[in-house]
């Protein structure tokens, strides 16, 4: 108890030195809590991607559509129960700044393949019924402050014009990690226009979903799905849903390496810091330190005094910091919300926070209380004076 009280009076006694160790470690860790969040948000597709769901596209490239013809031969095969289509349509909302998530889909099938996007049984029956109608995600409808029954135009730039439909449902997510950001529409509205204006853009679709019974084989059905179209016009390229959603993630696979390795060296900064502190610390009290020695305190006593204020300031620097990551990602979040539809704080984040901020204190107290524990007392007294 004596112990612990007089940590505490140590760490306090340089007010002005502690407050601004502290407050490096609160702007590391939550330096640090962010990043990692970034690094999550990055991956939110891949990890919200469904073991149940197939994606087939062409095999050149996600530029070049597949035939409509597909969608019945597809449902043909062994092991799938279900088979729905979407088309990325890219388009604008008043400005080109407004960038959301828009994609003309078979609403019942699609609405089928994907129950995470939970709609009111009246909004989804008007949504199936009306040709001119869109969803759009519980954040996207908060973000323009959309309601049901408003008319929402979209500047095409894939396809070109201006786009009107009414808003007929939002949808939430059943778990977190679902999308909310998106808009879809129906893929027959944008088919019959086109019929109008760019007849040989018709009954194509960017990509087929295709539900399976089994997960298991997935690798199997996603074999015969290719087979099915091998040397035809428009050859398959089919794999799972979060083998699709890392592709994307691939592509930038550098930008995410070089966040995760600045988030570790922020840790090994502010690992810097504390122990230039500790080391000052320690320093100033070498003859403190013999004279304890000389009472008849062992080497155990000095390190335990040293490594506790280490970790009290290191601590205390962490908690501060955690507090200080909701907030501020929460803000991130509805900033960047259409670029990263997901960005919550998890908990295997504050446990890093909480491991790095315990190294750090443990760390940054090892030399210190080296030199503290082997300092003969008659080098020890020679500080004092």
């Amino acid at each position: 108890m004596h112990i612990l009280k007089l940590i505490f009076r140590n760490a306090l006694r340089h007010k002005l030195r502690t407050a601004l160790t502290i407050l490096g470690i609160t702007i590391a860790i939550l330096a640090f809590g962010i990043l990692r969040t970034l690094v999550s948000a990055w991956y939110s597709g891949v990890e919200a991607s469904s073991s149940a769901r197939l994606i087939s596209r062409n095999s050149i490239s996600l530029v070049f559509s597949l035939p409509l013809s597909y969608k019945e031969k597809i449902r043909q095969i062994p092991g799938v129960k279900g088979v729905s289509y979407a088309i990325w349509f890219n388009g604008t909302y008043i400005s080109e700044k407004n960038f959301i998530p828009n994609f003309a889909v078979e609403p019942k099938t699609f609405l089928e393949l994907y129950p995470e996007y939970v709609l009111p049984e009246d909004q989804k029956t008007a949504f199936i019924r009306d040709r001119k109608s869109a969803i759009a995600g519980r954040k996207v409808a908060e973000r323009f402050q959309w309601k049901v029954g408003d008319t929402i135009i979209l500047k095409g730039t894939i396809f070109p014009g201006a786009w009107e439909f009414v808003l007929r449902g939002i949808y939430y997510g059943a778990e977190k990690s679902a999308d909310e950001t998106q808009l879809f529409f129906h893929w027959n509205y944008l088919n019959e226009r086109l019929k109008k204006t760019t007849p040989r853009r018709t009954d194509q679709t960017g990509v087929y979903i295709i539900g399976i019974d089994d997960p298991d084989q997935a690798a199997e059905i996603s074999e015969a799905v290719d087979k099915t179209f091998k040397n035809s016009l428009a050859e398959t390229l089919t794999e799972t849903e979060k083998a699709f959603q890392m592709s994307f993630v691939t592509m930038t696979e550098a930008i995410v390496t070089v966040i995760q390795l600045v988030s570790f060296m922020v840790i090994i900064i502010i690992m810097a810091v504390v122990a230039n502190t500790m080391a000052m610390t320690a320093r100033e009290r070498i003859g403190e330190y013999a004279i304890m020695k000389t009472l008849g305190f062992g080497g155990w006593h000095i390190a335990t005094l040293i490594l506790g204020e280490s970790l009290i300031i290191s601590t205390t620097g962490c908690v501060f910091g955690i507090i200080l990551t909701f907030p501020t990602a929460e803000y991130f979040g509805k900033t960047m919300g259409s670029f990263f539809p997901v960005f919550k704080v998890s908990i295997i984040t504050i446990f890093l926070d909480i491991a790095a901020s315990f190294l750090v204190g443990m760390l940054a107290a090892v030399f210190p209380t080296w030199r503290a524990v082997n300092i003969q007392i008659a080098d020890g007294l020679r500080k004092i004076g």
